[in-house]
């Protein structure tokens, strides 16, 4: 099996994460990453730089989040 390609990130390029869902009902992990993106409860708004860890802790609460992306 071919090893996988990275995906390249600009440096620059940030993304805003919006908490839409709340913590009630969610288990231990998911309530950490959302503590470790920086949100804390519904409609908290966060802007952070577009690197593969963040990218990770989004995709294992997709569902909790909204994301949009921008390029500076």
């Amino acid at each position: 099996m071919a090893p996988a390609k990275k995906k390249q990130v600009a440096a620059s390029s940030t993304l805003t994460i919006t908490q839409t869902r709340g913590l009630s009902g969610r288990t231990d992990r998911q309530i950490a990453t959302l503590k470790g993106l920086g949100l804390s409860g519904r409609h908290t708004t966060r802007t952070l730089q577009d690197t593969p860890a963040i990218r990770g802790m989004i995709e294992k609460v997709k569902h909790l989040v909204s994301l949009s992306e921008q390029q500076d």
